[in-house]
């Protein structure tokens, strides 16, 4: 159903960057929806459940809501809560449960069509993130229901023989809570180590582990083929002949990363260039009147943007969308 209201900024996506787009938005007196295809901050939501964010409260702060949290780094459900609280502090006009599907027109006349209407409006900020789109192995056997590409909690998981792929923070943390919940864990890597951005206060304990042989480790290894009982694996070391030998395996966590739906960029004529859209010192990119905005921007390099770092985005958005208006 066509909404008859031409909006000044549609937003897409209400995570942390897409709320502070829409306050500034709030702010300047436009007129402005968000669309959001699952709940309020729909990824944190879907992080693990004990997870403990890397920043302190303050650094996540939007809007200028204070964020207490009981420890130095807030948990994600403190999270949860201070982003709803901050949303309804501004009566934040949010659509959830809405999947946008696809963007056409040009400035100043842009429609936004969803699962269950379409928008028209002078401009739009997409704020999407990517922990939607799981980078794959793109192996045999990847489809199996014992592959995962989330991490909720390890008690399931408790006496299994638990393979978890990658060498960055998500999969060291999946490594170390199922090992304390006394699964059988093999960590798979295809570099020499783990990550140089390995959280500080966690690498000597997976190092530990992994010296000890509490938690088995392959490195130089890449997964051939994922079978209901087994890991093909092919292991290649310096200097040696590449072995190729299976393990055992009841799940199979692969923690290799996430990457931005381009196609929601492309589709309004967005330049992405080497896995990274174009944009300006704005965040606006190479289509007049549509910017970027979190951890999008970064594009495959999902860990240049985050909360911490990306807040000022919304200020810098409208500092020149606003001007952009006032010109029509």
């Amino acid at each position: 159903m066509p909404s008859k209201k031409i909006y000044d900024v549609v937003i897409i996506g209400a995570g942390p960057i897409g709320l502070a787009c829409a306050i500034e938005a709030k702010k300047n007196n436009l007129n402005y929806v968000i669309i959001e295809k699952g709940c309020v901050v729909n990824s944190i939501f879907h992080f693990p459940t004990n997870m403990t964010f890397f920043s302190t409260s303050e650094k996540i702060e939007i809007g200028g809501v204070p964020f207490v949290s009981h420890d130095v780094k807030p948990t994600r459900r403190e999270a949860l809560d201070y982003y709803s609280r901050v949303a309804g502090a501004y009566e934040l006009n949010i659509h959830t449960d809405e999947r946008v599907l696809e963007l056409n027109g040009k400035y100043p006349k842009f429609n936004v069509i969803t699962s269950l209407r379409s928008y028209t409006t002078k401009t739009i900020i997409i704020a999407i993130g990517f922990y939607d789109n799981p980078n794959l192995l793109n192996v045999p056997g990847e489809e199996l229901p014992k592959v995962k590409h989330y991490f909720d909690e390890a008690h399931p998981y408790a006496y299994k023989d638990v393979a978890v792929i990658g060498g960055g923070n998500s999969a060291v943390d999946v490594a170390l809570e199922t090992f304390r919940k006394n699964a059988n864990v093999t960590l798979i890597v295809r570099e020499a180590d783990i990550k140089p951005s390995v959280k500080y206060w966690v690498r000597p304990d997976i190092e530990n582990r992994i010296k000890e042989g509490s938690i088995k480790s392959f490195f130089h290894t890449k997964v051939l083929e994922i079978t209901p009982k087994f890991l093909v694996l092919e292991q290649k070391l310096p200097k040696q002949k590449a072995k190729i030998f299976k393990i055992k395996n009841d799940y199979t966590f692969s923690m290799t990363g996430y990457h931005p739906n381009f196609s929601l960029l492309t589709c309004i004529g967005i330049n992405v260039k080497n896995g990274k859209p174009k944009m300006d010192k704005y965040f606006q990119s190479n289509v007049k009147g549509v910017y970027t905005a979190g951890v999008v921007c970064g594009g495959m390099e999902t860990d240049k943007f985050f909360i911490e770092n990306s807040r000022d985005h919304a200020s810098r958005i409208f500092t020149s969308l606003i001007k952009q208006l006032k010109k029509k």
